[in-house]
C-alpha cells in the first residue's frame, strides 16, 4: 500500500507540475490580497479599543493574577475542611532492639509494618481562618478592580493615538492645499516669466515655496507612518503595517459662554465607580482583615483529632505453636482508635506576634495613605480637565474667528499678487499665517474632544465599550 501511494504520488506530481505552479501563485496572491485588504479596513475608534483589550499582553498578565487571587481566595474556604492523612510504614530491626508490639527487648532479626488514618480539624484559631476568607476575597475583588483600570488605561492610550492621527491627517490635508496653491501661483509666475511680465528672481522664489510645502507634505506623511505605527502596536495587530481608521467628526461649539462643569459633583460621581479608587478602597479593608489576623495570633486554638491505627509484627507469635500470628488476624487484632482535642495556649513567641500586629497596622495606614493619595490624583485630574476644557472652549471659538479672517486676508493677498501689487514673499507670510491658523484650529478641535470624552469618563458616561463587570 505504501509503495503504491508513492507511485501514484510522483505520478500526480509529474502530471500536474505546472497546475501546481499556478495554485501556489493563486495562492500568495490571495495571501497578499487578503493581507492588504485586512490592514485598509477601516477601523473605528471602538474597534481599535476592543481589539486592543482582546490582544494586549499586559492585560493577560492582569488576568492571571486575578485567577491567582481566585484560587487563594478558593483555598481559603477549603481549609475550614478537616486535614485527613494516611501513613504506612515497613520497618525491619537488626540486632538488639525494642519490640514495638510490647515494648520488650529483644536481639533477633524482625520486621514490623504500620498503618494510621488521622483526622483533624481547628475548632476555634482566634478566628484567624474566617478573616482570611474575607481578606482573599476582598483581595480577589481589588485585582479585579485593578484589572479593569488597566483596560481603562489601554483604552484612553488607544484613543490617543487614534486622534493623533486624525491630527495629523488634518495636518496633511491643510499641507497638501498648500502645495496646490504653490503649484497654482508657479505656473503663473512661469508664464509671467515667459512673456516678460516678471524676472526669473520671481520664478524662483514661487519655486522655493513650492518646494518647502512638497517637504511639508511628505513630513505630515511620514508622521502619519509613524503615528499608524504607535495605534498599530497598542492595539497589538499582527502582520499589518498600516491602518486606516474611520475619522470622528469634530463638533463646533456655539459662540456662547457654556456653563462651567462642577468638578466636584464630577469627583463624587467618579469616586463610586473608578477602578483605581475601588480597588484601594478594597485594599483598606483587606488590611484591616489582615490587622485581625495578626491579632488571631495571641488567642489560643482549639482542634479536635480522632484516629484509626493498626500493625503487623513479626514477633507477634501464638503462644501454643509459638508462630507468627498471620497479617490478616494482627491487622484486626491490633486495631487502635483515639479522640482528642488539642488546647495550645500562646505563651511567648520572642515578640513576633506582637511585631506582627505592629507591622500589619503600619500596612494598614499606608493602604490608607495610598487611597488618599489615588483620590487626591483623581481629583486634581478632574479639576485640571474642567479648566482645561473652558479654557478650550475659549481657544476654539478665537482660533475659528482668526481662521476666518486669514482666510479673506489670504484670498484678498492671492488677487493682489496674481494682479502684481505685492511679491512672493507676503504672500507666502499670508500663506503661512492661514495655515498655522488651520493648524491650531484642528489641534483645539481635537483636544476639546478628547477633553470631553475624558470628563464624560468620570462623570460615568459609557465611553468606551468595557464591561464594568467582573
Amino acid at each position: 500500500m505504501r509503495l503504491g501511494y508513492g507511485f501514484v504520488y510522483k505520478n500526480y506530481i509529474s502530471s500536474n507540475k505546472q497546475m501546481n505552479f499556478k495554485t501556489k501563485l493563486l495562492y500568495i496572491l490571495w495571501i497578499i490580497v487578503g493581507n492588504t485588504i485586512h490592514s485598509q479596513e477601516s477601523w473605528s475608534l471602538e474597534d481599535c479599543i476592543t481589539y486592543a483589550i482582546e490582544h494586549n499582553l499586559q492585560l493577560k498578565d492582569f488576568t492571571y493574577n486575578q485567577e491567582t487571587n481566585q484560587e487563594t481566595y478558593r483555598q481559603s474556604i477549603r481549609n475550614l475542611l478537616p486535614n485527613v492523612d494516611a501513613f504506612s510504614d515497613y520497618n525491619i530491626r537488626y540486632g538488639r532492639s525494642v519490640d514495638p508490639n510490647n515494648n520488650n527487648i529483644v536481639n533477633t532479626d524482625f520486621f514490623s509494618n504500620n498503618y494510621k488514618l488521622n483526622a483533624e480539624i481547628t475548632i476555634f484559631q482566634g478566628f484567624q481562618k474566617l478573616n482570611t476568607i474575607k481578606a482573599s476575597k476582598i483581595l480577589y475583588k481589588a485585582s479585579n478592580e485593578e484589572a479593569l483600570h488597566q483596560k481603562y488605561l489601554l483604552a484612553f492610550r488607544v484613543m490617543s493615538a487614534f486622534y493623533d492621527i486624525q491630527f495629523i491627517e488634518g495636518l496633511l490635508v491643510i499641507s497638501k492645499e498648500q502645495e496646490q496653491v504653490s503649484q497654482k501661483n508657479y505656473a503663473l509666475v512661469k508664464k509671467q516669466v515667459e512673456v516678460g511680465q516678471k524676472a526669473k528672481a520671481d520664478l524662483y522664489e514661487a519655486e522655493s515655496a513650492l518646494l518647502a510645502d512638497k517637504l511639508l507634505v511628505t513630513q505630515n506623511e511620514n508622521k502619519i507612518t509613524a503615528a499608524k505605527l504607535k495605534l498599530i502596536q497598542e492595539m497589538n495587530l499582527e502582520d499589518v503595517t498600516t491602518i486606516s481608521i474611520q475619522s470622528l467628526s469634530t463638533e463646533t461649539y456655539p459662540e456662547k459662554t457654556v456653563l462651567q462643569a462642577d468638578k466636584d459633583s464630577i469627583y463624587n460621581t467618579a469616586k463610586t465607580f473608578v477602578p483605581i479608587l475601588k480597588a484601594q478602597e478594597l485594599r483598606v479593608e483587606a488590611a484591616k482583615k489582615q490587622l485581625a489576623i495578626a491579632r488571631g495570633g495571641l488567642y489560643p486554638s482549639l482542634s479536635f483529632f480522632a484516629g484509626y491505627q493498626t500493625g503487623f509484627y513479626e514477633t507477634n507469635v501464638n503462644e501454643n505453636t509459638l508462630e507468627v500470628i498471620p497479617f490478616s488476624n494482627q491487622i484486626k487484632d491490633n486495631v487502635s482508635k483515639y479522640i482528642g482535642v488539642s488546647l495550645n495556649i500562646p505563651i511567648s513567641s520572642r515578640g513576633a506576634n506582637r511585631s506582627r500586629i505592629k507591622q500589619q497596622k503600619i500596612e494598614m495606614m499606608r493602604a490608607d495613605n495610598n487611597l488618599d493619595l489615588q483620590k487626591q490624583e483623581v481629583y486634581q485630574l478632574i479639576q485640571q480637565l474642567v479648566q482645561e476644557g473652558e479654557a478650550l472652549k475659549t481657544e476654539y471659538l478665537q482660533s475659528s474667528q482668526k481662521m476666518k479672517a486669514q482666510s479673506l486676508t489670504f484670498d484678498i493677498a492671492q488677487k493682489k499678487y496674481e494682479k502684481g501689487l505685492i511679491n512672493a514673499i507676503e504672500l507666502n507670510q499670508s500663506k503661512n499665517l492661514l495655515a498655522n491658523s488651520q493648524n491650531e484650529n484642528l489641534q483645539v478641535q481635537l483636544r476639546l474632544k478628547v477633553n470631553e470624552s475624558t470628563l464624560d469618563f468620570y462623570k460615568g458616561s459609557p465611553v468606551f465599550n468595557i464591561n464594568r463587570t467582573q
